[in-house]
């Protein structure tokens, strides 16, 4: 698996952020119920927020972020960096190597 930081940026005013957000969470839940998220949550100011995740590919990881309600609805854009996490803490051991 590839690891990646991915950065989300609203691109529309808040209010519309805010009417979409339910179905990004619902949406950000299948990727944790496929094992592919790890942490996500919202900027502070809130311009956008940051995801902690990992996916097979970069094609699979931003195929995946195109089914994003914030992509769909056009209310933000998604950036994606690949890392590799080479120091960690033990509690992510697993899920960084996929177990």
């Amino acid at each position: 698996m590839k690891h990646f930081l991915v950065e989300i940026t609203y691109t529309a005013p808040i209010e519309k952020i805010e009417a979409v957000l339910p179905d990004h969470r619902a949406f950000l839940q299948t990727g944790y119920d496929r094992g592919w998220l790890l942490m996500s949550g919202p900027l502070n100011p809130r311009t956008g927020g940051i995801i902690i995740a990992r996916a097979p590919s970069l094609d699979e990881i931003r195929s995946f972020f195109q089914e994003d309600p914030y992509a769909m609805n056009h209310v933000a854009t998604h950036r994606f960096a690949e890392f590799a996490p080479v120091k960690r803490q033990a509690l992510v051991e697993g899920w960084v190597n996929g177990v």
